[in-house]
């Protein structure tokens, strides 16, 4: 991801208000989030469609591998052969 610049991807939600058709089209072409700001604050970020479907696809499959690594960890898990043996049997998918 390149670096964030304030003056073009730090905005008050007051000028998104009034332009906020530009401000789409800026996020659309460049797939870069716009971060909105209230009374100096961060409030919230615009963010591309497909940028948006690509993180919460990618914070899935974290929240997989954590899951994974906590049942590793646990001891919860099958034998490679237990599991081909399940998964071969009739009905079992």
């Amino acid at each position: 991801m390149r670096q964030l610049k304030p003056s073009r991807d730090i905005r008050p939600v007051t000028e998104f208000r009034a332009n906020a058709a530009q401000f789409i089209e800026q996020v659309r072409e460049t797939g870069e989030p716009i971060i909105l700001t209230q009374h100096g604050k961060g409030a919230a970020v615009l963010l591309d469609l497909e940028a948006f479907e690509a993180m919460v696809e990618e914070l899935e499959l974290l929240r997989d591998i954590r899951t994974a690594r906590a049942q590793v960890v646990t001891g919860e898990v099958v034998p490679h052969a237990t599991a081909m043996q399940t998964l071969r049997k009739p009905g079992a998918g």
